[in-house]
């Protein structure tokens, strides 16, 4: 049985209603290759100053950026971890260089697949997950989230939905340029939007000694 990734597990034949590119990145990745990206992000964190004390605690951990900066240089590394035997879908594992104006930031995450949606587990340790309807929209991927957690050690704590915030990706083609373009935006009730970032890259699979 040929290894998916969670997203091609999730979506089934809507795979194929992706952009032949974004269709390349949601795929599974073979062993011995990675997904390599680099790009810039125009804006990313939060231009919420009185958030960012409490975003820095997640900064540490490697999920959240407790600070805002544009022009942001970054690289993206990709694979495909088999999840175990007889088990179709497997994790999708990133690792993200971010070059900040302090120094380079690491966020790190793994996507499995429960059911029709998909779990993103954010942070090392794991920090903040969240499980997210998955779409395809003129070609691109939507990710729209409909529950969100923090955790804190042992302690698993999920948001109640009413105060919980509503976390959105999409990956698109690029309009100009080629290569893809991303948008994640937080949103959280009454406040309005308090985290994200956007910005366009250019990715392909290769061996991973040239990762």
């Amino acid at each position: 049985m040929a290894l998916r990734s969670p997203y091609e597990a999730a979506l089934g034949e809507r795979i194929h209603d992706l952009h032949p590119e974004l269709r390349r990145y949601f795929s599974a990745i073979p062993e011995g290759c990675v997904g390599l990206g680099r790009g810039e992000f125009s804006e990313f964190g939060s231009r919420s100053r009185w958030l960012r004390p409490l975003l820095r605690a997640f900064e540490r951990r490697g999920a959240l950026y407790g600070g805002y900066a544009e022009a942001v240089p970054f690289r993206i590394v990709n694979r495909t971890i088999a999840a175990g035997p007889g088990t179709e879908a497997g994790t999708a594992v990133a690792r993200r260089e971010i070059g900040l104006p302090g120094g380079e930031w690491v966020m790190s995450d793994d996507v499995v697949r429960v059911g029709d949606r998909v779990v993103d587990r954010i942070g090392a340790p794991w920090t903040l997950s969240a499980s997210f309807e998955v779409d395809v929209r003129d070609g691109a991927l939507v990710l729209t989230s409909r529950a969100v957690g923090v955790v804190l050690g042992r302690l698993r704590l999920r948001i109640p939905r009413p105060l919980a915030p509503v976390v959105r990706l999409r990956k698109s083609r690029a309009a100009e340029g080629g290569g893809q373009y991303v948008e994640l935006t937080v949103d959280a009730p009454v406040v309005g939007r308090i985290y994200g970032y956007r910005g366009g890259f250019e990715y392909a699979i290769v061996p991973e000694e040239q990762a």
